[in-house]
């Protein structure tokens, strides 16, 4: 029963931690693009037409449009 008193409160603490983990992971945005990386691995790194920042720029954006007209 002595045990309890050690295991309780360090539970708590250990949950503690999970949670402001958790919370540090949001306010980081580190649950932003959970595709992205998914769909990389599967990406040639040597093809020209894959952007090396894919946030930063979109299918419908004139950058791509123009590389696209360039390449063909």
């Amino acid at each position: 029963m002595g045990v309890l008193y050690l295991f309780v409160p360090l539970s708590m603490i250990i949950a503690g931690i999970l949670v402001w983990a958790a919370f540090w992971a949001i306010r980081n945005n580190q649950y932003e693009d959970l595709d992205g990386p998914a769909h990389r691995i599967l990406l040639d790194d040597d093809d020209p037409k894959i952007p090396t920042n894919p946030a930063s720029v979109r299918s419908d954006s004139p950058q791509t449009k123009e590389s696209d007209k360039k390449s063909t």
